[in-house]
């Protein structure tokens, strides 16, 4: 079946129309229903740029719900079109030369006792920063050597992207307009989604540098837009003949990365940039390699998998083993 792009609205297909048993789908539906408990959810499933399912429990279909980690993702969207646009020279360009800012977080000064900036994290990559093995503020983490997975380092690059087009000062990190009006004009805007955007950030202790390492923005999104998002990425980046993230990249950043590859644990192989990957097999070992997910706190996941023309929103959704039974069943329901 041919591939097609929503419009203002999504067009609508009968489960067998795009190739899922509707007896299978079902079952995977009953998956949730079954699941032991009354939390909210809100379910999506995209076939061919369709929407074959949607479900939901106490929760608005148009409700926006923050993506929290999740934004990682769109993160590294953001990464790789200024890499193309030439404001960031490449992936492993060092976020220093473009927000020096990051480094000026002394003992006593990070989020808590212990977190700081080293010498060591004057050499951190834009890529160490999108793939979380910067190490940065963690002692004895010597960047590119170790995937642990953080949040201030996220920001720090997100800082450092917002800065080289003139959107973040640490002087009105309130004020300053972040990544925002990028994310409009790259993704928002040309795929017809409308979410909005939220400010964040943690607790820290007294004094702590957090116009520096904190302030993060989010995407705060109804799971029909979150759908969008994830048929773009389904795509490769392409959305109705236009190339809105680079394909090289989309690729890349959806396969495990290279410092994790060469360095940690086969158990570690399935991040990339600011992407969950299975292209090893490690993430949901008995789903198609070639499937990738953003992921969140509040269970909002994001998953897609390209030789399936298919995308699984859940927002918010349930536990990871009923994630992943509920995944398993809806592939089982898919034709080739």
């Amino acid at each position: 079946m041919a591939c097609t792009y929503p419009g203002r609205y999504w067009e609508r297909l009968e489960a067998a129309d795009a190739g899922v048993d509707p007896e299978r789908l079902n079952r995977a539906k009953k998956c949730f229903q079954d699941a032991g408990s009354n939390d909210p959810y809100r379910v999506v499933v995209i076939r061919y740029g369709r929407i074959v399912a949607e479900w939901s429990r106490d929760v608005a279909s148009n409700a926006r719900l923050p993506l929290a980690s999740a934004n990682k993702s769109i993160l590294s969207c953001v990464l790789g079109i200024a890499i193309r646009e030439g404001r960031i020279s490449s992936a492993d360009a060092k976020v220093i030369d473009y927000y020096p800012e990051a480094m000026m977080v002394p003992e006593g000064k990070g989020p808590k006792e212990g977190r700081y900036v080293r010498e060591k994290d004057h050499a951190i990559t834009m890529r160490q920063l999108i793939s979380n093995t910067s190490g940065y503020m963690k002692p004895n983490e010597t960047p590119g050597e170790v995937f642990h997975y953080q949040t201030f380092g996220m920001t720090i690059l997100q800082h450092a992207i917002a800065k080289a087009y003139g959107y973040y000062d640490i002087r009105k990190p309130e004020g300053s307009p972040g990544l925002r009006p990028l994310i409009d004009t790259w993704l928002r805007s040309p795929i017809g989604a409308r979410w909005g955007y939220y400010k964040a950030s943690f607790d820290s202790q007294p004094g702590a540098r957090q116009e520096i390492f904190d302030h993060r923005d989010g995407v705060e999104t109804s799971a029909l837009d979150m759908a969008r998002l994830g048929w773009l990425w389904c795509n490769w980046g392409s959305w109705r003949g236009t190339q809105l993230i680079p394909e090289a990249w989309m690729r890349e950043a959806t396969r495990t990365a290279r410092d994790i590859r060469d360095h940690c644990p086969e158990q570690q192989w399935k991040y990339g940039y600011g992407f969950w990957t299975n292209d090893h097999g490690k993430m949901w070992p008995g789903l198609p390699r070639d499937s990738f997910a953003a992921r969140g706190a509040g269970n909002q996941r994001i998953w897609v998998c390209p030789s399936l023309s298919l995308v699984v929103v859940e927002s918010p959704g349930f536990g990871e083993e009923e994630h992943v039974t509920f995944l398993d069943r809806i592939v089982g329901a898919c034709s080739g």
